[in-house]
């Protein structure tokens, strides 16, 4: 797979300026405090994606990946700068307001799927729905069974997670993620916990929601994974430090 590098210039990496970000990080610092210590994790954080882009973040551990995602999805506060996703100033938001906000907006899927155990695949796919209080039951499950039905899983609805594979459980994980239809898919490690066979089948799902119009923004320790999103961004000792922009976003990597 061919690929370009460059640097990431302020406000203007990889992105047309006839387009507003979904996703805009301006100058962004993270500082952790315990007692008189202070932890930095990202320093002056400047990054754009717009809607539509499927980007992945890569980096060594302890680098500031998460942390970046936590202040993407609302998880987490910046020590300075200004954080808007859709529009929306974050660190200007109360926490009632970013439940909220996070709720309709953004899917979150993690390395270690978070399945309730004592809960059905399709109880999972709807817990969303069911904090948000959208619609009537059985509308709820209706869509949470489309869902279930869109990744794969509509014969496993009434599995608990003890009776379904790795895989199975990270695409009931995806499922719950897309229950309110976000603007914004978010996997942090989403494949970390699975083969290499079943984390491509993942991607395969990642690229197709992408394809149909989501922004889809990962982090992964696996190049051939990060080469498949439109660009990939490396962050290292808190800082954006390259960018490498893939001609053929989703496409596998053979060889």
């Amino acid at each position: 797979m061919s690929s370009t590098t460059k640097p990431i210039v302020g406000s203007t990496a990889g992105r047309s300026d006839e387009v507003a970000p979904l996703i805009d990080l301006d100058g962004v610092t993270k500082v952790y405090r315990s007692g008189r210590v202070e932890y930095p994790a990202l320093s002056s954080i400047d990054l754009r994606i717009d809607p539509g882009e499927m980007v992945a973040v890569v980096g060594p551990s302890g680098s500031g990946k998460s942390t970046a995602l936590n202040l993407i999805t609302g998880i987490d506060r910046p020590t300075s700068g200004a954080v808007t996703v859709d529009g929306n100033r974050l660190d200007e938001m109360t926490e009632e307001e970013l439940a909220a906000w996070r709720g309709r907006q953004v899917g979150i899927v993690f390395q270690f799927f978070q399945l309730l155990p004592t809960l059905t695949a399709l109880e999972n796919a709807m817990l969303p729905l069911d904090f948000a209080r959208l619609g009537k039951t059985r509308d709820r499950a209706a869509q949470a069974s489309h869902n279930l039905e869109l990744v794969g899983l509509g014969d496993k609805a009434h599995h608990v997670p003890s009776e379904l594979s790795g895989g199975e459980q990270q695409r009931v994980a995806i499922a719950r993620a897309l229950a309110c239809r976000p603007t914004l898919l978010v996997g942090d490690e989403p494949t970390g916990n699975l083969d290499s066979e079943t984390a491509l089948q993942m991607f395969d799902l990642l690229a197709a929601l992408n394809a149909d119009g989501m922004t889809v923004l990962y982090v992964t320790h696996d190049p051939e994974l990060a080469a498949r999103a439109h660009r990939t961004v490396a962050i290292r000792d808190g800082r954006l430090t390259s960018e490498v922009r893939h001609d053929r976003p989703g496409a596998q990597v053979v060889g």
